[in-house]
């Protein structure tokens, strides 16, 4: 529901281009404008040297580094690296030449060093070592509802004694989504806590990827396609020792097509690391494997979507 005092006529659905008279609306719900200043470009030479995703990071439980479908290839930004990877600390990137947004993003968790580091003022920079115009940079996202949407969660990589930069390398324009701002992301928030809680309160290691969902007729905002999806892939260790898998979107197409949007609750849902396959066209190895609903998917012939309402609901 919009809150008390606003008038939103529901009537009308506007599609993202037409957002921007909203903007006296986002600056009552936010409590004000987001300034509009210049990003910084972080020099090549500083990245360097960074230890980006590991995929030996579990142990004997090898997760590689995720590969695409023969269509997807042309669209893999190139780097110069074996996995075309852009690599900061503890996570890595591939981007989408064609989205100049991430395909997918890794990284691994380690409960057992993790560091807490406070947010200060988020200062938002593009990667010195491909060009800026590669990057969806802060015009996307100047005085509207959209917000720069991390795709490795700011606290996820900051572990060990080089947290910190860890944390400032998520503060890179390679490794932001846009996502509408003032909506309630409450479920998708407490998937994220329960992975970062559970590693920290076992001592234990995770490694996750993450990206949004890609598809052809998804609305265009300043010249930029919008995502309407989201997804989230989990491979860690399980109780008993065995590698274990799990699979997570989130889907705000429907949303995107109303004002609700603003106010609405996003739809997590978890499913099979089999159907994230099949719908992002990115391949994990073998993890589907050692995912209890892919399993149970291959059995029944039937596809498994479970809605998560709750922490009570997620399970890994």
């Amino acid at each position: 529901m919009p809150p008390q005092g606003l008038q939103v006529d529901f009537a009308h659905r506007p599609r993202l281009a037409d957002l921007h008279p909203l903007q006296e609306t986002a600056r009552r719900v936010s409590g004000t404008l987001r300034k509009q200043a210049e990003p910084t470009v972080t020099p090549a030479v500083q990245l360097q040297d960074r230890q980006g995703y590991d995929s030996g990071f579990l142990g004997d439980f090898i997760v590689p580094w995720p590969s695409v479908e023969a269509t997807l290839v042309d669209d893999i930004y190139p780097t110069g690296t074996a996995d075309n990877r852009l690599d900061y600390q503890h996570f890595s990137i591939m981007l989408s030449r064609r989205r100049r947004l991430a395909l997918v993003a890794g990284v691994n968790i380690d409960g057992a060093s993790s560091v807490e580091i406070d947010r200060r003022r988020d200062a938002w920079a593009y990667d010195g070592r491909i060009p800026s115009d590669a990057q969806i940079g802060e015009a996307l996202y100047a005085g509207n509802l959209l917000d720069r949407g991390h795709l490795v969660r700011r606290q996820d990589p900051n572990w060990g004694p080089n947290a910190q930069t860890a944390n400032n390398d998520t503060f890179h324009f390679t490794n932001c989504s846009p996502q509408m701002a003032a909506f309630n992301q409450k479920t998708w928030l407490e998937l994220e806590d329960y992975i970062l809680d559970n590693t920290r309160r076992w001592k234990a290691r995770a490694t996750i990827f993450t990206g949004p969902l890609f598809r052809d007729d998804d609305q265009t905002y300043r010249g930029v396609q919008i995502p309407t999806a989201f997804w989230k892939v989990v491979a860690f260790l399980g109780d008993d020792g065995k590698p274990s898998a799990s699979a997570y979107m989130i889907d705000q197409r429907q949303e995107l097509e109303q004002l609700e949007l603003v106010f609405g609750a996003l739809k997590t849902y978890r499913r099979s690391v089999d159907q994230i396959e099949a719908l992002t066209g990115i391949r994990f190895g073998g993890l589907a494997d050692y995912d209890g609903f892919s399993n149970e998917e291959r059995l029944t012939g039937t596809r498994i979507e479970a809605p998560i309402r709750g922490p009570e609901d997620i399970r890994l």
